[in-house]
């Protein structure tokens, strides 16, 4: 879980006051149900927020807190006998946030840490080649590999690489079905990518068993990638999605453009909302929005706080700072803004 020195170059350089890991390990945690209660003390008296899922298969989440928290967690995962080294080698991200992109902290049990559905897909026992980030912009450009991107459609909407192929699904569970569409004879070199890599080591592992031979991803996945290698020699067009108040990430893991609609929770970028709603949801302005905006409404004539409130108006400042440097850009032209 040490962060590379050889990345640093890319990464921003001004410090934040917040540090964002994003972990997965599959691993054999039986005892799940019994490290939830200590994950979540852990994590509250260092009052890091995020989410966790833990489950029989391993652990996965993000997380955000103060440097020196974020740092005791990390440790407190290699160290502790809780954990029985059962954590070691860990997939680990670091990144910067400059407010707190979490509003509470949760630790949630769940037959899976991802959720695909298919006993015969065991990372444990098999999964694909991991392909370096520094080697994927080679593999991708070979004439026999197909490029599958992993995630869900509103993802990668948002931005992915060249040649991708978008299954279109809306869940990862659906990932099977457009396997489905695929004939490993046709097929037989596949290259997948995703976020930070968990999908892919579940997708991979349930390709191979339906006999496709040949199955690399992107190690690390997307954000390994964005940290890794520099924006001048980047494939990837766009802004990676992440499942925080940040809401995206472009190279160097600078915060990106793109805000959430507070009723379908897809990502925009700023200048298409209305408000604090898609195009698409301004138009239904569908009875649960309605309904969401007159309690709201009510309860602050009571003189009351709604549930929900610091959420609604984090997100407004979030979107109203975006909106502000997307203006500013278009006068001084692109450029990164520090976390």
């Amino acid at each position: 879980m040490i962060e590379p020195s050889d990345f640093a170059a890319n990464l921003p350089q001004s410090p934040a006051p917040y540090k964002v890991l994003a972990l997965y390990k599959f691993a054999d945690l039986a005892d799940c149900a019994a490290l939830k209660p200590e994950l979540a003390l852990f994590c509250c008296a260092r009052n890091i927020r995020g989410t966790f899922i833990l489950a029989p298969e391993g652990i996965n989440g993000t997380v955000a807190g103060a440097p020196e928290a974020i740092d005791d967690l990390t440790a407190w995962f290699e160290t502790a006998a809780l954990w029985a080294g059962r954590l070691a080698g860990a997939e680990a991200k670091f990144s910067g946030a400059a407010t707190m992109p979490f509003h509470r902290m949760r630790v949630r049990l769940k037959p899976e840490i991802v959720t695909l559905r298919a006993p015969e897909a065991n990372p444990a026992l098999r999964v694909g080649t991991y392909v370096e980030p520094a080697d994927w912009n080679r593999l991708i450009s070979a004439n026999d590999v197909t490029v599958i991107d992993t995630r869900n459609a509103y993802e990668v909407r948002l931005g992915s690489f060249d040649k991708a192929r978008d299954p279109g699904t809306a869940s990862f569970s659906a990932f099977k079905d457009y396997v489905a569409t695929l004939d490993p004879a046709r097929h037989p070199k596949v290259a997948m990518f995703c976020t930070g890599g968990i999908r892919c080591e579940k997708a991979s592992s349930y390709m191979l068993a339906q006999g496709f031979e040949q199955v690399f991803h992107l190690k690390g996945g997307i954000l390994k990638y964005l940290e890794a290698v520099p924006g001048g020699e980047s494939r990837f067009h766009g802004e990676c999605f992440v499942f925080d108040e940040r809401v995206s990430l472009t190279h160097g893991l600078v915060e990106g453009e793109a805000v959430l609609c507070r009723a379908c929770r897809n990502p925009f970028l700023p200048d298409q909302m209305v408000g604090p709603l898609c195009p698409a949801c301004a138009a239904a302005s569908s009875d649960g929005v309605r309904e969401r905006e007159r309690q709201i409404a009510l309860a602050r004539a009571r003189g009351e706080a709604h549930l929900g409130d610091d959420a609604a108006e984090a997100a407004a400042r979030n979107r109203a700072r975006k909106l502000g440097q997307r203006r500013v850009r278009g006068l001084s032209g692109p450029h990164p803004v520090p976390l």
